[in-house]
């Protein structure tokens, strides 16, 4: 099977013009495929290897959630119009050989927060080493499972006018608590916007 995008897990994610880690109508394709063709698409963690496998969890305190969700592509499908509907199939997702490890984070309250945020305000992370389908983790000793990873993020670029709409509702959202912490929601922010081969 023909990998068609490459990821260097040694380089920055800003460096690697084939990542983006913004939904924006103008970003150029990386690659193209035929509908039925099978392909590999290597990706980088959702934080651009800000969290490193280590007993510590200050890179969970104090990740730069401004610099998130790098996507590799985007990748176009030759004959696909505005408005398709576009079935993707994933045959299969693994680890690199060279980090076959992932994490495990409670986000602080005062940095991004989660779900549970009043009960759990402070940043703790479990690592897990994956053999084969299944993962251990140093970090909560005697437990193994089936880790079955998930793809991460997947989509469609958006429109103009869907950019809009969604920049729109989320300040929308935003603005009815400005001050809260963790925020509502997370506004465009330019200065860590990597946009691939959009210059």
């Amino acid at each position: 099977m023909k990998t068609l995008i490459k990821v260097d897990l040694n380089a920055t994610p800003e460096s690697q013009d084939y990542l983006h880690n913004r939904w924006h109508p103008d970003l150029p394709m990386v690659a193209y495929v035929k509908p039925g063709d099978e392909f590999r698409v290597e990706c980088i963690d959702w934080t651009g290897g800000q969290i490193v496998n280590d007993d510590k969890a200050n890179d969970i305190q104090d990740v730069d959630l401004s610099k998130v969700h790098y996507l590799s592509g985007p990748i176009g499908v030759e004959g696909a119009e505005p408005g398709d509907l576009l079935v993707v199939d994933i045959l299969d997702v693994g680890v690199l050989p060279e980090s076959a490890w992932g994490f495990t984070g409670i986000f602080a309250k005062t940095n991004g927060g989660g779900f549970l945020v009043d009960h759990y305000p402070d940043a703790r992370k479990a690592c897990w080493d994956f053999h084969g389908i299944y993962t251990t983790s140093r970090h909560i000793p005697g437990v193994e499972f089936a880790g079955i990873m998930h793809p991460g993020l997947i989509g469609c670029l958006p429109s103009k006018e869907l950019l809009d709409t969604w920049n729109s509702r989320e300040k929308e959202l935003y603005d009815t608590e400005p001050d809260r912490v963790p925020a509502l929601a997370t506004l465009p922010y330019a200065p860590t916007a990597h946009m691939g081969k959009l210059k």
